[in-house]
């Protein structure tokens, strides 16, 4: 059994709609030439940190591919062994890319049809970062905050402390241990099997944040109380009551980044709503075309 921190509830609960977006293949030319891959405009004041091919890898160039990479860049010593991953990423990625534009891959109607959809998605995105930039102020922050705390209603909770053991008996044993005056964190690091409660500390939790058997007990003692065997489906606790109080209002600092998540969602989702209300959106009963399968393999022989 594990403590359940408070987390800040708003009222107004937001699900972000999902976001379609009509994506059509970019027109198609009779011929097609081979250009280039650079991924930085020509006339960038950006230093460039490299060259592939005589294509230029600047430093704006490294922080997309940081970005792209993201949690799956791998354990680096320093920052200059990230600089040279990811100087090594970009300029495999340009190479693969030249090779593709040699063989024309750019000319086939599957990737200017990915083309156009990465396009539409990237312009998406932006756009909504835009929007989510322009939402975030303090006087936005503050106006949620005050709104979901004034509708917030008084809860009690309290602070408890807990040995969590495998029998009724084990229970018993530890609770003479706590009456002869042995300390219950001590005990707790000893003798309980929840690891994670910190000398059997579970912190404040209102009464629907425990599970019953043992919240109908924790709410009837008083401070300072330590209770007989309590029977959970964890199994059996001695419980030791900490504090009550009425549930304090989060302060603004702690619970900012809740309150940012919620207006960017809010602004991202008002504004695509607004976008559907004014567009001509039609959907077509067109049935999808059956993939052939795959060929059966004949078993080998032995």
């Amino acid at each position: 059994m594990t403590s359940i921190s408070y987390r800040f509830r708003f009222a107004a609960a937001l699900a972000l709609a999902v976001i379609g977006s009509s994506c059509s293949p970019a027109p198609q030319t009779a011929t097609s030439t081979t250009t280039t891959v650079q991924i930085t405009d020509s006339k960038s004041s950006e230093p460039v940190v490299a060259k592939v091919n005589g294509v230029p890898i600047t430093q704006g160039d490294l922080d997309i591919a940081a970005e792209d990479v993201g949690q799956n860049m791998p354990p680096m010593a320093n920052e200059a062994a990230k600089r040279d991953y990811l100087i090594t990423y970009v300029s495999d990625m340009i190479l693969i890319a030249q090779a593709a534009e040699a063989k024309k891959v750019a000319d086939s109607d599957d990737f200017k049809r990915q083309m156009a959809f990465i396009r539409n998605k990237l312009l998406m995105e932006t756009l909504l970062q835009s929007e989510a930039r322009a939402a975030i102020s303090d006087a936005a922050l503050h106006k949620v905050y005050d709104d979901a705390t004034k509708q917030m209603t008084a809860e009690q909770e309290v602070r408890a402390r807990h040995i969590l053991v495998e029998t009724e008996d084990e229970a018993k044993a530890v609770l003479a241990e706590l009456k002869d005056g042995v300390d219950f964190a001590e005990l707790a690091k000893q003798k309980s099997k929840d690891t994670s409660a910190e000398g059997g500390d579970l912190g404040y939790f209102t009464k629907e944040q425990m599970v019953p058997e043992f919240a109908e007990v924790a709410f009837k003692m008083e401070p300072g109380q330590l209770s007989g065997p309590v029977k959970s489906a964890f199994g059996w606790h001695i419980i030791k009551l900490e504090d009550k109080r009425m549930r304090p209002v989060p302060e603004f600092d702690k619970v900012r980044g809740q309150i940012e998540t919620f207006v960017v969602r809010k602004a991202q989702s008002d504004y695509v709503a607004k976008l559907r209300a004014d567009a001509k959106i039609e959907k077509f009963d067109v049935k999808p075309e059956a993939k052939p399968e795959a060929a059966p393999t004949e078993p080998e022989k032995k």
